[in-house]
């Protein structure tokens, strides 16, 4: 029935055949795996850059808040100096942090803006409201107590980038 010539590569393929599926199953199963240690990696990565973004943009906020604002700047200032450089100040540190709207979430990125617009006119309102011959620590006063006597945007803000983190992590 065989020829005696091929006896010996029939057998050697009969015993090499197991050894191919098993070592083809062996490569599937390793490129499977470092598939999904790329995803999972490149979903680690991501996470990390949002979650940066998030810490990034709280930081602002915290910054923002009208009790650390008033913390700014020499006291010898006059209140419209103190205005335009809190202003220009808040102004700056958003513009430097404008790249994080990218990582987190739409309605966050314009919470955030709010929060800065809703201080700025604070600001001016505060300043347009004061007597002339108001010093720097009644105008320091008078928008203090407006921000506290008016909703806490900020820290609603703040909340809410909290509650962003957790869906991430």
């Amino acid at each position: 029935m065989f020829d005696s010539d091929y006896l010996p590569y029939a057998v050697a393929a009969i015993i090499a055949l197991p050894f191919l599926v098993f070592a083809k199953q062996f490569v599937n199963s390793f490129v499977r795996l470092k598939k999904q240690e790329i995803n999972f990696l490149a979903t680690k990565s991501n996470n990390e850059i949002k979650f940066h973004a998030l810490e990034r943009m709280t930081m602002f906020l915290e910054r923002l808040k009208p009790s650390n604002l008033v913390m700014k700047f020499d006291r010898d200032l006059k209140p419209h100096e103190f205005v335009y450089l809190t202003e220009k100040n808040i102004n700056e540190e958003f513009e430097y942090n404008a790249s994080q709207q990218l990582y987190i979430s739409r309605s966050s990125w314009q919470d955030i803006v709010t929060s800065k617009n809703n201080v700025t006119q604070l600001l001016r309102k505060t300043y347009e409201e004061l007597n002339e011959n108001s010093g720097l620590e009644d105008f320091k006063t008078v928008f203090l107590m407006s921000y506290v006597n008016s909703e806490d945007y900020i820290s609603d803000t703040i909340e809410n980038l909290r509650k962003e983190l957790n869906k991430i992590i």
